[in-house]
C-alpha cells in the first residue's frame, strides 16, 4: 500500500478516515492519506514527498 511504499523513502503518512467518517461515506470514499507539515519542514521535504508519491504511483498504477 501507499503508506508502506512511502515509508521505504523515509516518508511517514497516516492512512484512515481521520475523524471524517460521515464526509467520506457521503463521498463514497473508504479512506484517505494524510501528510502533516510543521514549521520546520522545508521545500526539500515537500519535494521529497511529491517525488516519493510519483514513484509509488508508478508501481501501483499500471
Amino acid at each position: 500500500d501507499m503508506v508502506t511504499l512511502l515509508a521505504e523513502y523515509g516518508i511517514a503518512l497516516r492512512a484512515g478516515q481521520h475523524c471524517a467518517q460521515p464526509l467520506l461515506a457521503e463521498l463514497g470514499v473508504t479512506g484517505t492519506l494524510r501528510a502533516s507539515f510543521a514549521p520546520y519542514n522545508t521545500q526539500h521535504d515537500v519535494d521529497a514527498l511529491v517525488n516519493a508519491v510519483d514513484r509509488a504511483l508508478e508501481l501501483l498504477v499500471d
